[in-house]
């Protein structure tokens, strides 16, 4: 998609729709030459209430005396209420009403952003609207046959910003929506398709200066002792695949990003009801978000040191599957009693930060992973769960997450939940009982984590939409990309 600037009369410009954003307020004066060029039809809708701006409103006009062909008006809602959140939702309900159409070419005026504050924006105003519409105008599509499709509709292919004086920075929103859409698509795709080699094809395949992309295999696995990754895979035919993507553009030491990435989780020996498993082929979201993620720090350059590590396996059953009762030893030394074989990423996470420790001096290590399912019942689809041992690097991530509006919320590792990990015949337990879950779970990380500052994302809750939300249709939502993001950006 093509997205340009232009400073020109709304009037002027010719395109399939004219976006025109409006508080719930009359017309204000920067519209009045554009309302009597096309015959005043904008202020008599307005004064009829047929259109309030309400947020998250929209109406489309044929439009007439102006060179675009149809006009879409889209509700900001309160002037004195507005968010870089409701502008977001506001530019998604606009973009999804022209992509129901079917319109390919679309300008969208941003005169309607000029003196709002900006003082808790990163982006510019008008950024956040083109945000909202783009990422909520996503359709995966790759499976869907000629006779299964609906009529075959354009999609839109180029995007006019208006008279934005600020000038929004449009190569960095076409890679955040390209992250976005690309860790989508990766959790979107069926397992038989998204296997832990194909996704070592497919790190390998990303392009950009200062990338380096290294894969271990099962042998060389086996030859740095990380056993409780590799006990994951025993059920699989599918080999694992230990991806390592570095990314060095500054002289620092490297931040290191795992991402859980069980391509498939049955549940192992204690296998998942049957009720919904279909489902988890999103168990490697993690992963998936920090390949985006590396790809996007590529393309867009970011004076940053960067690690990405995906520990990819499938935990399926077979006849040599890991047991409830074994005993695996780490890359550390330290060894796990495993209670549950469906609890299989806190396994590959801790030999990955295991990894991380022993060979990249890290500055931080970050890891994300669809960990728990108490991480869904607490939180719902709002939230990532975040614990860690670094209050700095946490508040850092929080600001980060609030501006993205993908909210992370702190939750404690008291020390005392050590206690619900201890085993009778090995150093640690890979599960702690029912209570406690979230927490606990994370404790098991922050065991191999030592003293490297580190925080754990659970985007358990949030990485899977069951119903469209307002710009992250039905499916893999791909959140942790403008997280990330924003973070790096403002390191």
């Amino acid at each position: 998609m093509k997205i340009t600037l232009r400073n020109s009369p709304e009037a002027d410009i010719k395109a399939d729709v004219l976006v025109i954003p409006l508080f719930e307020e009359q017309l204000p004066e920067i519209y009045t030459g554009l309302d009597v060029a096309a015959g005043n039809v904008i202020s008599r809708i307005i004064g009829s209430k047929d259109f309030t701006g309400k947020l998250g409103q929209t109406m489309i006009i044929q439009a007439s005396g102006i060179n675009s062909e149809r006009l879409l008006l889209a509700g900001l809602g309160k002037r004195k209420e507005i968010t870089h959140e409701k502008i977001r939702r506001s530019g998604a309900k606009a973009f999804s009403a022209i992509d129901s159409l079917g319109l390919s070419t679309v300008a969208v005026s941003a005169r309607i952003f000029k003196g709002l504050p900006g003082e808790h924006f990163l982006m510019k105003p008008a950024f956040y609207f083109l945000e909202g519409g783009l990422l909520g105008i996503y359709h995966y599509k790759k499976y869907k046959t000629a006779d299964g499709r609906e009529k075959t509709k354009k999609e839109i292919g180029a995007v006019s910003v208006l008279n934005d004086e600020a000038r929004i920075d449009t190569a960095w929103l076409q890679a955040v929506v390209s992250a976005t859409f690309f860790a989508r698509d990766m959790v979107n795709a069926p397992s038989n398709d998204m296997t832990p080699s194909v996704i070592a094809r497919i790190a390998k395949k990303i392009t950009g200066k200062n990338l380096k992309v290294t894969v271990l295999d099962r042998r060389k696995i086996e030859k740095e002792k990380m056993c409780a990754y590799l006990s994951v895979s025993k059920g699989s035919d599918e080999p694992p695949k230990f991806i390592i993507i570095e990314y060095k553009n500054a002289k620092t030491r490297p931040v290191v990003l795992i991402g859980k990435t069980i391509t498939f989780d049955s549940g192992g020996l204690d296998i998942k009801p049957g009720d919904g498993m279909e489902k988890m082929k999103y168990d490697m979201a993690g992963g998936g978000v920090v390949l985006a993620v590396m790809q996007a720090a590529a393309a867009l350059n970011l004076q940053v040191n960067l690690i990405a590590i995906l520990p990819a396996a499938e935990n399926l059953i077979g006849g040599s599957a890991s047991r409830p009762g074994d005993v695996v030893r780490t890359i550390t030394g330290k060894t796990v009693e495993i209670i549950s074989t469906d609890a299989e990423g806190r396994l590959t996470l801790a030999d990955a930060i295991g990894y991380a420790n022993k060979y990249m001096a890290p500055a931080a290590i970050i890891d994300m992973a669809t960990l728990t399912g108490a991480c869904n019942m607490a939180f719902g689809n709002e939230a990532i769960a975040m614990m860690g041992n670094d209050s700095q690097l946490m508040d850092r991530l929080k600001a980060a997450s609030e501006e993205a509006y993908e909210r992370v919320w702190p939750m404690p590792l008291f020390e005392e939940y050590g206690e619900y990990l201890k085993s009778d015949i090995a150093d640690i337990k890979n599960v702690g009982g029912r209570k406690s879950a979230l927490c606990s779970s994370a404790y098991f990380l922050k065991e191999f984590a030592g003293d490297t500052p580190w925080v754990h994302l659970d985007i358990a809750g949030a990485a899977w939409n069951d119903a469209d939300r307002p710009y992250s249709p039905k499916g893999a939502s791909g959140i942790g990309v403008r997280l990330l993001l924003n973070f790096f950006r403002k390191l």
